[in-house]
């Protein structure tokens, strides 16, 4: 074989092999274009950090009359599920309902959120049917 059939062989390696390359280049990106739409996760749940160094009391309604059902510690993270604006502490009248435990409130003078936070009003909840048998149930 000639010198001059082998730099002929070799051309159709490398053009065989720049061919390939150009494809898995083209399919690697196609690909990674697809992947954050496919990876991309659901909005994220809202939390708080609480901010005041003595802690926070978690109470049964959002009131400070409320009896105390938990308490959480300085920097602790605690979900929150909704929020209603009532009895001002601090000149701040919004409270917080938690996701943890038995839903607690805590108020939102001590906690810097994370996410928007719903207003409770705005949380669709899940209704009893007309021809649901709780709805005839006695006591």
């Amino acid at each position: 074989m000639s010198t001059t059939d082998l730099l002929v062989a070799r051309g159709k390696q490398l053009a065989v092999g720049t061919g390939a390359l150009a494809t898995a280049v083209a399919l690697g990106a196609t690909l990674f274009a697809a992947a954050p739409a496919q990876a991309t996760p659901g909005p994220a749940k809202p939390y708080g950090v609480v901010t005041t160094k003595a802690g926070l009391s978690e109470r049964q309604y959002p009131s400070t009359d409320s009896s105390v059902r938990g308490y959480l510690r300085h920097r602790a993270h605690v979900g929150l599920v909704c929020k209603v604006r009532t009895q001002s502490v601090g000149g701040n009248s919004v409270w917080y309902l938690t996701r943890e435990g038995r839903g607690a409130w805590v108020a939102a003078k001590y906690v810097t959120n994370s996410g928007h936070v719903k207003y409770c009003k705005d949380i669709h909840r899940t209704r009893v049917q007309p021809n649901h048998p709780t709805k005839h149930a006695v006591g």
